[in-house]
């Protein structure tokens, strides 16, 4: 087991989190799953091995087993229902304490980047926890006063200048000012993925960028006052672009990134074009975090069907995350 790991939070025990974890960690050597360490509910991680039908020893973090075993840390957390497809205040309780751990392993430098498994809101807040998700709760947990969405796939990014809020508000947020935050956090974030010099363009609030004014002014008068602020500092960036189009150009090799403005329209585009390899990316937290990009599916959850290729890419993103911390 390497000093520094790569930690795998569960997820909500009550959904596919297990299950993609295990079929994930079967799938690599026994070497790569050296570099891991799950964070979760030892019991339920045992089941979900026996309704994936995957042969693969468990043993307790930082004590000796098998080469070929998987490292856990178990967190007890009393009232799991012990079955799976349930909603329940006890796991949300287990994601927050699965989360808190992880938070306080990287923040020591005892792991290197944190992989989360997909939470369930629902039981999260009825476990007394307030958050959006996994972003507020980083950000709240870390002392961050924001950080910013970056959904990564081999042919599109899409970093997000608001995510979970109202379009109202989306657009009320989209000032020069986030916008020129965005884009900076963008910029810095691909130079330390080894792009030389990132192509950045930004989409449009608007249909068409307002068309002169004819559809609003919010572009003219939010989205190009950072670009130019961005353009001041040196980082190759364009727009405002009509959003019907940027991504398409994107997804060609026109630009590495796009800054969306708002939720559905960064995750629309990612999630037709890579709805099962889509890396989740927290950027501006001071540790770093990925995640896979789906739901607890309560409604598959036990039966074994949970597909697990969105968890391997997850950590191949993590794996580059681990191995330029020195960049940060």
């Amino acid at each position: 087991m390497s000093n520094s790991p790569v930690v795998i939070t569960m997820g909500d025990p009550s959904g596919v989190g297990a299950e993609v974890t295990i079929k994930a960690m079967a799938a690599l050597s026994a070497e790569q799953r050296a570099q891991y360490a799950v964070i979760g509910d030892m019991d339920t991680l045992e089941r979900a091995k026996a309704v994936c039908n995957v042969d693969l020893p468990l043993h307790a973090y930082g004590t000796n087993a098998p080469e070929d075993s998987l490292a856990v840390i178990h967190i007890p957390v009393e009232g799991l229902p012990g079955k799976f497809g349930v909603l329940s205040p006890a796991c949300g309780e287990a994601s927050f304490q699965f989360i808190k751990k992880a938070v306080e392993m990287v923040s020591a430098g005892e792991a290197a980047c944190i992989v989360t498994a997909p939470i369930n809101k629902a039981a999260l807040n009825a476990a007394g926890h307030h958050y959006d998700g996994h972003t507020g709760m980083l950000a709240h947990l870390t002392g961050s006063k924001s950080s910013f969405m970056l959904l990564a796939s081999e042919t599109l990014n899409v970093l997000h200048v608001s995510t979970h809020v109202s379009l109202k508000t989306a657009i009320e947020r989209a000032t020069p000012e986030r916008i020129l935050d965005t884009i900076r956090m963008g910029h810095r974030h691909f130079k330390r993925m080894g792009y030389e010099n990132p192509r950045i363009a930004v989409a449009g609030i608007n249909p068409h960028c307002g068309e002169g004014g004819l559809f609003g002014n919010e572009d003219d008068d939010q989205t190009l006052p950072g670009i130019v602020m961005a353009q001041k500092e040196g980082i190759n960036v364009v727009g405002p672009v009509p959003a019907d189009t940027v991504y398409y150009r994107a997804h060609s090799g026109a630009f590495d990134l796009v800054i969306a403005q708002y939720h559905d329209q960064g995750h629309i585009p990612i999630k037709i074009i890579a709805f099962d390899s889509a890396v989740n990316v927290s950027l501006g937290l001071p540790i770093d975090r990925c995640s896979v990009d789906h739901g607890t599916a309560f409604d598959i959850a036990g039966t074994g069907k949970a597909n697990h290729v969105n968890m391997l890419s997850t950590l191949n993103y993590a794996s580059k995350l681990a191995q330029t911390r020195d960049k940060r």
